[in-house]
């Protein structure tokens, strides 16, 4: 297993789908379970302890904690993904998140940033990897191409309007 997801609650699917999508676009071997640091912490400390993951990426909302207390449990990397909720759109999992004590590292992802946590442990992989590197390398080549074909399609309207 390359990539583990675990979130919170199953509200988090619908953010948390564009990781693994993102993650499969690599081939990125991907588990996912839903467990909450709170409601069920011994499901987080078995599902962490007995997983083969080489990165994890944890998703919660609120003030929950879950990526601190997975990366309580591991020694491998751990991407934290603070999700938007009431009352604070995602300020208290961000805060949550950001903010661990020395020793215990967590990378934080912006609120909802799904994505880009997939991206970050396609590159954490990439590094003793030689093919997802090349992938990951045609994936950023392929970003700048379709700015550039924005950028001239803009131009275009640009100059025809002048």
């Amino acid at each position: 297993m390359d990539v583990a997801i675990i979130m919170g609650s199953d509200s988090d699917w619908k953010v948390m789908q564009k990781a693994v999508e993102t993650l499969k676009s690599f081939d990125v071997e991907v588990d996912v379970t839903v467990a909450s640091a709170h409601r069920t912490p011994q499901k987080v400390h078995d599902f962490v302890k007995n997983s083969d993951a080489k990165v994890f990426i944890a998703a919660a909302g609120m003030a929950a904690h879950l990526a601190g207390v997975v990366a309580s449990f591991t020694t491998r990397p751990v991407v934290g993904v603070p999700l938007s909720s009431e009352p604070f759109q995602g300020l208290d999992a961000l805060l949550s998140t950001v903010q661990m004590p020395g020793g215990i590292p967590v990378a934080t992802m912006a609120v909802g940033g799904a994505k880009n946590a997939a991206l970050f442990a396609v590159e954490i992989l990439a590094v003793g990897d030689e093919s997802l590197s090349k992938k990951l390398s045609a994936y950023r080549k392929k970003m700048v191409e379709e700015v550039e074909s924005k950028s001239e399609k803009i131009q275009k309207s640009f100059l025809e309007m002048n």
